[in-house]
């Protein structure tokens, strides 16, 4: 166990690397990863493990009094909601849940005016928009739109961030937060670098996930340098043009992008892999259709979830098994310090865990305990995420405001 000065040191040189970064994000969106730079990831990035170094340390990290931080989800939510939460407090930001039921929006207000009638004492505005292809990310940037029309009119004396807690195309602070994973991982960014990680479909009982944990992966790691084999059954592509501009960051960060249709192929010699499921991109233009038709309860409804979930019963054996684990590569843990038998098994959870969880799943029972202390260490780094995203996009100089932390000196927990 590292003592308190020894993590204080630790947090000081991840600083120090943030330095020559020289990013300054105040007043920008936080909104997919391939908007940013390589500088303002790594910049996020190393605040987030700055942060979580400054809890272990017990270090207070408030940044804010008296500010509102909004979140709206538009679907479902358990990790990410209550990291948000954890992050906001963090801060020193009072997290408030827009319940779009209880406002005035249920009774047609523009989303113009939602934006500066919720913005006026808030820092954020964090988004969850994932239910509807083509629509979340577009939300998200219309909100951004007219905040900053907002302040630009000077109705808001602040211009408030929108941050992606998952669209319909990216989830960033889930991407971030198993790019510090896997960092942790290999010990270091340069360990990241040549290494084969495999992102695969995998069978799930259910029909309707959405692409954008596996859209989000194949943008992001090949940034670093990763060769990632993103692999398939026929019929469950993703966004088309979010796989090119995935293959263009590939290019730029010196990694890869392959595709193909045999889970076999891409587990082989893989010393990470990520396995789950999403629906065809088409089944979800027609589930949104259909929705916006006034036919969700609707027989062609119906007909469209049977249809979909048999088409996923015939694709039963892409699922990680025993023998799957033994086609990949043995890789030693920086992270878990051992070395591991098999590659890294990574999730962004829940998985479906067949005998379990479901009678079939993504992942084979014994497979997911024996990684499953990994996995939540991979969602333990996502509130510091959220949270560096939070101090990144508000604050000209992060680096002063992570040093002024350490200097201050106060405790997070007075014991």
């Amino acid at each position: 166990m590292s003592t308190r000065d020894e993590i204080i040191a630790a947090a000081k040189a991840l600083i120090e690397q943030i330095k020559p970064l020289k990013v300054s994000l105040k007043n920008t969106d936080w909104l997919r990863t391939w908007d940013m730079t390589k500088a303002q990831l790594d910049a996020t990035y190393l605040a987030a493990m700055v942060l979580e170094k400054f809890t272990q340390a017990n270090i207070d990290c408030t940044s804010f009094h008296g500010s509102i931080a909004v979140c709206e989800f538009r679907d479902n939510s358990t990790r990410t909601r209550f990291s948000f939460f954890k992050a906001c407090t963090l801060l020193g930001l009072q997290p408030v849940e827009l319940d779009v039921g209880k406002s005035q929006i249920a009774h047609g207000e523009t989303v113009r005016e939602t934006a500066a009638m919720i913005s006026f004492l808030s820092e954020i505005m964090a988004i969850r928009d994932d239910k509807y292809i083509h629509e979340g990310h577009a939300y998200q940037a219309e909100v951004a739109k007219y905040l900053k029309e907002s302040y630009e009119e000077k109705v808001l004396d602040r211009r408030t961030t929108v941050l992606n807690l998952q669209c319909d195309q990216d989830h960033p602070t889930q991407s971030m937060s198993d790019l510090i994973h896997v960092i942790k991982h290999f010990g270091g960014e340069a360990g990241l670098k040549g290494k084969k990680i495999c992102m695969s479909w995998a069978y799930s009982p259910s029909y309707g996930k959405p692409l954008s944990v596996a859209q989000s992966i194949i943008n992001l790691l090949p940034r670093y340098g990763a060769h990632v084999v993103l692999a398939y059954p026929e019929g469950y592509e993703l966004l088309p043009d979010i796989v090119e501009q995935a293959k263009k960051g590939a290019a730029e960060g010196h990694g890869s992008l392959t595709v193909t249709n045999n889970m076999d192929e891409a587990l082989k010699d893989a010393e990470v892999i990520y396995c789950k499921s999403w629906a065809p991109y088409s089944i979800h233009e027609k589930k949104r259709d259909l929705i916006r038709a006034g036919k969700g309860d609707s027989e062609e409804m119906k007909k469209m979830e049977k249809d979909g979930l048999a088409i996923n019963a015939t694709h039963k054996d892409w699922t990680v098994t025993e023998a799957k684990m033994k086609l990949t590569k043995p890789t030693y843990s920086h992270l878990l310090g051992k070395q591991l038998p098999e590659a890294l098994y990574m999730h962004c959870l829940p998985a479906d865990i067949s005998g379990l969880s479901c009678k079939d799943g993504e992942v084979e029972q014994d497979v997911f305990e024996r990684h499953r202390v990994a996995t939540y260490l991979e969602a333990k780094n996502k509130p510091f995420v959220q949270a560096a995203m939070i101090l990144i996009t508000r604050f000209d100089d992060i680096v002063k405001v992570l040093d002024d932390m350490i200097t201050r000196g106060d405790k997070r927990r007075l014991d």
